[in-house]
């Protein structure tokens, strides 16, 4: 007999039940899933609640959280300093545990605070608040998740003759650097953590982590379903986080600030911890007719997609010509362990699943004991299956590596979304409409 965590009138609770997720039908089109495991445990949500942001100084310990309802401020109601002098703005994605099963059509995606049998270990990250903008204090430019509207900080592709006008960079994400250089600029930060790498920029199992408690949380795969703060009649979460930052027109964007950043880091701050969208009025200068968007926040992660794509690093994607194999695979870093993240080649990752030959909208994810959130089947819509899109393109000759983006961009519409993601260019690539984010890993 186990140990007993709570006995009520019914059965007592052991350990080894206790777990919720959602059944994932592949045959069914309705986003919308059936909540499996414990009931009440969707409600009070064991997991999802222990996510909170943070400040993390650069030997990755946490100075102070930050109060539930208003980022601004500590945990005793103190002001915060957000500005990178106390601590760089992250949220901390607690320590869990996963299991997927597999029945016919059938994937059951579970999550527990417990070490249940056939789960594996979820370790605890630190994923930043904010998209990552860049401290450029010294000629050691170090990647961060502040907010800050010094010239330090600028964002964007760093354009200073913008400072005072309209479509100023100040405050902004930064952009138009390759994912090399992000993943230097995360490392500038700190020496601390595992294989003694625990800065990074946007990393896989974040991005993973991120989009199977959302899933779970909301049983529905569609993360661009309407918000709303009601809880249903069983006081279960539903809907999703909206459009996001994602219903520009490209061509005034591009005229606007060249597919610049636009939304200031912070603009959730509001919302503290909670999930929610916070609307963000464009200047006039993008179109004379007032244009709002909507800035999603998913418990203190704001912007988890949509805006500026996030270059993401621990996974490459091989593509072959047609005369060369003709087959696309996923590539994961060994135990996502940063000392084999590298743009060179394959080593110190393995192959973890085939991927489509075409772009398209996603019917199936490979999934796989490890939750892998790129596809291994197109066929969707916008609102159907997994709702999300995957874009690829085929050499005319020999084998590509490709690094991968996700989530996103201000113009994209429906397609974007947390598996969104982007498999058409080399890591070296940079673009003003690419991004990424800060994360660290604390020492196992």
């Amino acid at each position: 007999m186990g140990l007993v965590i709570g006995v009520g009138n019914t059965k007592p609770t052991f350990p080894y039940d206790y777990y919720y997720g959602v059944k994932i039908n592949t045959n069914v089109v309705d986003t919308t899933l059936e909540r499996v495991g414990r009931a009440e445990l969707h409600a009070s949500l064991p997991v999802q609640s222990q996510m909170r942001r943070c400040l993390l100084n650069d030997n990755g310990e946490v100075v102070t959280y930050l109060h539930a309802t208003d980022s601004t401020k500590t945990d005793t109601g103190a002001t915060a300093d957000l500005t990178g002098a106390s601590g760089m703005v992250m949220v901390e994605i607690p320590e869990h545990y996963r299991k997927f099963e597999f029945d016919g059509n059938n994937i059951l995606a579970l999550i527990s605070q417990y070490a249940l049998p056939g789960f594996h270990k979820v370790r605890k990250v630190y994923r930043s608040a904010y998209e990552a903008t860049v401290d450029r204090t010294t000629s050691t430019l170090k990647l961060a998740s502040v907010v800050n509207t010094t010239a330090a900080f600028r964002g964007g592709d760093n354009t200073s003759g913008w400072d005072e006008t309209y479509r100023s960079l100040l405050g902004r994400p930064a952009a138009n650097i390759s994912l090399t250089n992000f993943r230097s600029y995360a490392r500038n930060r700190g020496a601390a953590g595992l294989n003694d790498k625990g800065w990074n920029c946007d990393l896989y199992e974040a991005a993973i982590n991120t989009y199977w408690l959302f899933v779970i949380e909301y049983a529905n795969l569609n993360c661009q379903a309407a918000f709303t703060s009601e809880l249903d009649a069983n006081g279960y979460k539903q809907g999703g986080l909206g459009n996001g930052v994602t219903t520009l027109d490209g061509t005034k964007w591009n005229n606007f600030n060249g597919y610049n950043p636009f939304v200031p880091c912070g603009i959730t701050n509001s919302l503290g911890n909670a999930t929610g969208v916070v609307t963000y009025t464009m200047p006039e200068e993008y179109d004379s007719t007032t244009t709002t968007v909507s800035v999603p926040s998913y418990r203190g992660i704001e912007n988890p997609f949509g805006h500026v794509w996030s270059w993401t690093d621990g996974l490459h994607v091989m593509v072959q010509s047609d005369a060369d194999g003709a087959k696309s695979f996923l590539y994961r870093a060994d135990n996502d362990a940063p000392n084999n993240f590298q743009d060179s080649n394959y080593n110190g990752y393995s192959q973890r699943g085939e991927l489509p030959r075409a772009s398209g909208w996603v019917k199936e994810m490979l999934c796989g004991e490890y939750g892998d959130i790129l596809p291994k089947e197109n066929g969707g819509s916008s609102t159907t299956y997994f709702a999300d899109y995957f874009y690829t393109i085929i050499p005319s000759s020999g084998v590509s590596l490709r690094g991968v983006y996700f989530g996103g961009r201000a113009n994209s519409g429906a397609s974007a979304g947390l598996a969104d993601s982007h498999t058409m260019d080399a890591p070296s690539l940079a673009h003003t409409h690419i991004g990424s984010r800060l994360c660290f890993i604390p020492a196992a």
